[in-house]
């Protein structure tokens, strides 16, 4: 049965896309049939999946605002390995029309509805904020990622996480679940680090997953190449932390 994963902190540069890219790109070397989608307006996702943003023939907002149809925009990443409906700056217009529309918050669950049993897993990459993109996604998935980096504003913003998928679930989605908090940007020799980490573990318990994924350069080269860091650079540390973390979960959603 096909997992619906939301990717989410509305807090910047917590390693998101990095993880949505990378953990795409090891579920599929699992033999996992995996879609990316790209809902944030940065569109880093699909330029990290080699997909040129400004190129693009078709994109998720056209799914969103339009009616066209997801498969006639999903676009195959061979050497990711995973299937792409891709997104980029247009989807900034997404944001104020949707608010318009009735049934707002479910336009990409409608959409997805038809092509997500191709596939055993559905990443969704959320833009850094709490918008009705967001809210798109929070509606649509079974459940959620949270990339969270150990420091203090990290767990500020995670609070204001935590009510929005509980307004999510009181309101539209009562199904949706937390899935895990995975730990980015990890460096254990940071005494902050270490801190917040052993907060977050008694506060979440087995919520917060075991794999980590460290401050790693070559995870920082990949997106420039075009390709996760699972092909760029197979045996780095960070290509086998994103491989900890996708055996992690499908051990845990039974994938």
């Amino acid at each position: 049965m096909t997992k619906i994963i939301a990717l989410t902190n509305q807090k910047g540069g917590v390693g998101k896309t990095t993880t949505a890219v990378n953990l795409a790109a090891c579920l599929a070397a699992l033999d996992k049939r995996v879609l990316l989608v790209d809902l944030d307006p940065q569109g880093h996702a699909t330029m990290g999946s080699g997909i040129d943003k400004h190129e693009l023939e078709g994109s998720v907002l056209e799914v969103l605002l339009d009616g066209r149809r997801a498969s006639e925009v999903i676009l195959d990443c061979p050497e990711a390995g995973y299937a792409l409906l891709p997104g980029n700056g247009d989807l900034t217009a997404a944001e104020v029309d949707l608010l318009d529309r009735d049934g707002r918050e479910r336009c990409l669950g409608d959409a997805l509805g038809s092509v997500a049993a191709s596939y055993d897993v559905v990443i969704i990459d959320c833009p850094p904020s709490l918008n009705m993109l967001t809210v798109n996604a929070l509606t649509a998935a079974d459940g959620v990622l949270i990339p969270l980096q150990c420091e203090f504003y990290a767990l500020e913003g995670l609070s204001a996480l935590l009510d929005t998928v509980e307004q999510i679930q009181t309101n539209v989605n009562p199904d949706l679940s937390i899935f895990g908090i995975v730990r980015t940007m990890y460096d254990a020799r940071n005494s902050l680090t270490r801190d917040v980490s052993k907060q977050l573990s008694q506060y979440f318990g087995d919520t917060l997953l075991k794999a980590t994924i460290p401050r790693n350069v070559r995870v920082a080269e990949a997106p420039s190449h075009g390709v996760p860091v699972t092909k760029y650079a197979r045996l780095s540390r960070g290509s086998q932390a994103h491989r900890v973390l996708a055996k992690e979960l499908i051990r845990r959603l039974a994938l």
